[in-house]
């Protein structure tokens, strides 16, 4: 499952950030940001039409990723 499927409210880990087409600068820009593995996110708010993700990453970190960049984060889903 990747961050952009996931619903408004949900919590997941991150398990990976793949490079795709993007290349490692994005890698590194959300390693920068906190999205790294095993740290927990929450999707807070999903603009309409697919459009942008605003994220919580960690306890304080809130951050705001296209709906592409968030296809590379592949997440695992927490039951809470």
């Amino acid at each position: 499952m990747t961050l952009s499927e996931l619903n408004v409210g949900d919590v997941a880990i991150v398990e990976q950030v793949n490079v795709g087409q993007h290349g490692g600068e994005l890698a590194n820009r959300l390693a920068a940001l906190g999205v790294v593995s095993s740290k927990p996110i929450q999707v807070l708010r999903r603009a309409r039409l697919g459009g942008a993700l605003h994220i919580r990453v960690g306890l304080t970190t809130e951050i705001a990723l296209r709906s592409r960049e968030a296809d590379t984060v592949k997440v695992r889903l927490l039951n809470c």
